[in-house]
């Protein structure tokens, strides 16, 4: 949610970002927000001198009881009788214009950074960075899936009959490497500084209001029926909210967090739901990190960020580039993001296996995070990124250290995980 200040200063500026969202349907809200807002101005005058008065009143009264003028104090007492009933229907009115106010700024986007390349969608993402050789091998690569049985890893059909379509059954080495993988990510962060968490994996609506936009919410969230509980996406959401309605001292920051926990998605239209395999998948679990800081540090922060995920997957030998996510791809609450994208040597392409983001102010504004420093209150700037997200991760390795007779080569920061295994081979 951006300060509603720059839309009474500059609203043409809001507009513009707008524009460059391409969700020209929203323009109209910026109107009705100075429209409101004016109201609300009016409204909020009309308080403040009524609580002058009623202060002006009591004052009166005291003086005329010393003066014992009765007859004046019995004036005054009336009128003074007048004004709760007034100011109630005032207090009221400004809160509906506030609440007014407040579902609409929540669905104008925040303002993209100067950096931002302009695009409709993801299609037209900046590729910015390339790092490892792609590497295409003389042998055929078999599909994740069709190894992950090979290798007596996987079972779908079961999971397909307990849970449907977007779940699985991970076994035996697999699943070891597979939390092998979150493990070394999970101590590769600690390394960096980072404070491990393990988060609720459940969260209030309040929380899920201030950390996504609306129709992330639909699209992504499972509702516990009954309950004023989600299932979380991605354990970010729970980090963050930690800190809702919290001022922080500006001494204690940068705060800089790192959490597993498994994620629910409804993936609602989401290409790729149907397939089997581990590709797209209503279940996974992940290693997520975040920052919470000044608002001068965040960029800073930000290149820091993605840089982690990036000698994660060098050091886990796995082919990645680092695309640019145009205007049209952010998500409304993201100022800056970018995707880390995989090499898959079977597809002869890249495919995502994770995303930074700076929020600016605008996660913090919607849940209340301030800093108190230098002599003032003001809105923290918060940051994630995945660390590392599994089994997407899992696929990477598998297809990226394959070998020619279908084992899978263990690469050497994961050995020491695995007891020393160096290869996951294909049950005879």
């Amino acid at each position: 949610m951006i300060d509603i200040n720059l839309i009474r200063e500059n609203p043409e500026l809001v507009k513009e970002n707008i524009k460059k969202k391409f969700q020209d349907e929203k323009l109209p809200l910026v109107d009705k927000v100075l429209e409101l807002d004016e109201k609300w101005r009016k409204v909020k005058f009309e308080e403040d001198n009524l609580r002058a008065k009623r202060n002006k009143i009591s004052k009166e009264i005291s003086e005329a009881k010393k003066k014992g003028q009765d007859n004046e104090v019995s004036r005054l007492m009336e009128e003074a009788k007048k004004i709760p009933k007034e100011l109630e229907k005032l207090e009221d009115k400004r809160k509906e214009l506030e609440e007014k106010i407040k579902e609409i700024m929540m669905k104008i986007p925040n303002i993209i950074h100067e950096s931002v390349p302009i695009g409709k969608d993801d299609s037209e993402n900046v590729e910015i960075e390339k790092i490892g050789e792609p590497r295409v091998p003389d042998y055929e690569i078999f599909n994740h899936a069709e190894l992950a049985e090979k290798l007596g890893g996987a079972d779908f059909d079961s999971a397909k009959e307990t849970s449907g379509k977007g779940f699985y059954y991970l076994l035996g080495d697999l699943a070891r490497l597979h939390s092998a993988l979150l493990a070394f990510a999970r101590d590769y962060m600690i390394k960096q500084g980072f404070t491990y968490v393990i988060p609720p994996f459940m969260i209030r609506k309040k929380v899920v209001e201030g950390v996504m936009s609306f129709e992330e919410m639909e699209n992504m969230m499972y509702k516990i029926e009954g309950e004023d509980l989600y299932l979380i996406g991605t354990s970010e959401h729970s980090m963050i909210g930690r800190f809702i309605g919290k001022t922080l001292n500006s001494k204690e920051l940068p705060l800089k967090l790192t959490s597993y926990s498994p994620c629910f998605r409804k993936e609602v239209g989401a290409h790729g739901i149907e397939e089997k395999g581990l590709y797209r998948l209503h279940q996974f679990e992940k290693q997520e990190m975040i920052v919470i800081c000044e608002p001068e540090e965040s960029y800073e922060w930000y290149e820091k960020m993605l840089k982690y995920t990036i000698d994660i997957f060098r050091q886990l030998e796995i082919p990645v580039r680092v695309l640019e996510c145009c205007s049209g791809d952010l998500a409304d609450l993201k100022a800056k993001s970018a995707d880390v994208e995989a090499w898959s040597p079977r597809r002869k392409a890249y495919f995502e296996v994770g995303s930074c983001s700076n929020l600016t102010d605008a996660q913090a504004r919607r849940l209340g995070i301030r800093i108190e420093g230098k002599g003032k209150r003001y809105f923290a700037h918060t940051l994630n990124n995945t660390a590392l997200a599994s089994p997407r991760a899992l696929i990477a390795l598998m297809e990226n250290h394959q070998q020619k007779d279908g084992s899978i080569k263990i690469p050497k920061a994961l050995q020491a995980y695995l007891g020393g295994l160096k290869k996951i081979e294909i049950k005879k």
